[in-house]
């Protein structure tokens, strides 16, 4: 029997199944439901003619009628309609994407994001820095289907997303997920799902408030919500970020203008020994087709698709870190809605308290940040600005910022290197050229580049040793500085979730908050 997380599911053999399990494996783990299959591979059933995830709870298919694909846009490419009972489309997706961080699973990152709609196939190529040539045919050999088919899988995917959390007009939500036409929105609904777009309307009305969507994002399980939002509470920064109670809340800056997002963490959806379960969000947009891309941030956030089963059976297995795990199950890294602000945040925190470092951001916010258009300023109350631009801070004379100098120049060279594409964040790169990138800029060293990897590039193999919370945190578990080259060995490749549970130690509990955490 397969572990939870095959070796790399990067090319599916000649029936389609990826790399790293057999057929018989993957019927297996179908056979057995296994919940914690969801998203790496899918089901597809000739006698009916559907797609599902793993678990599926319908009766078990011959052997004989099913084959297995390494995405649903390659299920739907060969015939196959998603099933109504499982929803195969409401899964997060491959924890493959992140720990390899292959060209496909870059390429899934950006295509999430929505690049190949709003730039085409090209553009995603340029991205990642191949040939579009090259991209398709590692796409189609890795994943059963090309970028244009993936994008379509992620249209429909955005469709329902609106179509179940809104009350907007069919009309409007086929131009908001990407369509070109109703016709071919239409076409693609009942291809894809077998049913109409009239018919897809699932929830009895959306609960957002006025002018909101009511979105789901899927997360794997069990999931450490309360040491998710404890995180964010102790980093917030006024204006662009607010923690009531258990809804984290923030603005961001969207390819088609600005938005606002509340993630409800103690109001996560489904049993907790579900394989998965559903974080609540509600989003206010500027323009309806950033939908998909603020669903794809707030996953990339919340460190959706990691895989706790795994990861938790081997760092729950270490002596010093078990007690923490069996605490706290299912830690989650937090990630980032921005890869370029996040490394900003980190030259401005360098060797200042953390307090400090929220305490500049926020003057930084409201002295180069843009206040939020009328109609998004005031939906969250303390939401009054984006983060600025690194185009706005790369104009920003060093002398005046509220910093020493020589991290003030960095500052504003780290935003200069990201206005100017010479560093990106966006996930396409693979991570070493990102971190060989970082380090070539003045004032940017291994702390704050690692500390990049970790929260812009969900890198899930990624220590901090020189970092003074690390440091606390070891002396009341009884080890010292000098046996980390041996705790960091014991510990791979899921370094950066061994970081967070010596981080998580130290985190306050949130007053007047009480959230269970999954068992």
């Amino acid at each position: 029997m397969p572990t939870a997380v095959p070796p790399p599911a990067d090319a599916p053999d000649a029936s389609g199944t990826p790399v790293g399990l057999e057929p018989d494996d993957c019927y297996r783990v179908v056979a057995s439901r296994d919940r914690r299959f969801d998203g790496v591979f899918w089901t597809a059933v000739s006698s009916t003619g559907i797609y599902c995830r793993p678990s599926c709870p319908a009766r078990t298919p011959a052997r004989r009628n099913v084959t297995f694909h390494a995405s649903a846009a390659a299920a739907q490419r060969a015939g196959y309609r998603a099933c109504k009972r499982c929803l195969p489309d409401a899964v997060p997706g491959s924890p493959a994407w992140d720990l390899h961080a292959d060209l496909a699973g870059r390429a899934m990152r950006l295509i999430g994001d929505g690049l190949v709609d709003r730039e085409g196939v090209d553009g995603l190529a340029e991205a990642l820095g191949y040939s579009p040539r090259h991209v398709v045919r590692v796409l189609t050999t890795e994943l059963g289907a090309g970028p244009l088919a993936l994008a379509r899988a992620r249209r429909a995917q955005t469709a329902r997303a609106l179509l179940e959390g809104s009350d907007l007009p069919v009309t409007d939500i086929a131009f908001a997920a990407g369509f070109a036409s109703l016709r071919q929105f239409n076409a693609t609904m009942r291809e894809v799902y077998a049913a109409s777009p009239r018919d897809l309307r699932g929830r009895a009305g959306s609960t957002a408030p006025a002018g909101a969507l009511d979105l789901r994002v899927a997360v794997r399980a069990p999931y450490a919500a309360g040491a998710m939002l404890a995180f964010l509470a102790e980093h917030v920064v006024a204006g662009i970020e607010t923690v009531v109670g258990t809804v984290y809340a923030r603005s961001l800056a969207l390819p088609h203008g600005p938005a606002v997002l509340a993630v409800d963490l103690g109001r996560v959806e489904g049993a907790a020994d579900a394989g998965v379960r559903q974080v609540p969000v509600t989003a206010w947009l500027t323009d309806l087709r950033d939908t998909g891309t603020l669903v794809e941030r707030v996953r990339r956030l919340l460190d959706a698709d990691a895989d706790p089963v795994v990861l938790d059976a081997q760092l729950g297995a270490d002596a010093l870190l078990g007690p923490l795990v069996v605490a706290t199950p299912g830690l989650r890294v937090p990630g980032a809605v921005d890869g370029g602000e996040v490394a900003l945040r980190a030259v401005i925190g360098q060797q200042v308290s953390l307090a400090g470092a929220r305490t500049v951001t926020g003057r930084l916010v409201a002295r180069h940040g843009l206040e939020l258009p009328a109609g998004l300023a005031g939906v969250v109350p303390g939401l009054t600005h984006l983060f600025p631009t690194a185009a706005a801070l790369a104009d920003v004379d060093p002398e005046t910022l509220p910093m020493p100098r020589a991290r003030g120049r960095a500052l504003t060279g780290l935003a200069a290197a990201l206005a100017s594409g010479a560093v990106r964040l966006d996930r396409g790169w693979a991570r070493e050229d990102v971190r060989s990138a970082l380090l070539a800029l003045p004032g940017i060293g291994p702390w704050t580049a690692d500390y990049v990897g970790l929260r812009a590039l969900g890198h899930p193999d990624v220590f901090l040793p020189t970092d003074v919370g690390v440091r606390r945190a070891l002396v009341p578990l009884g080890a010292t500085v000098d046996a980390l080259p041996e705790l960091e060995a014991r510990w791979r490749p899921w370094r950066s979730y061994a970081l967070l549970h010596l981080w998580n130690t130290l985190m306050p509990a949130l007053p007047g908050t009480h959230l269970e955490e999954d068992s």
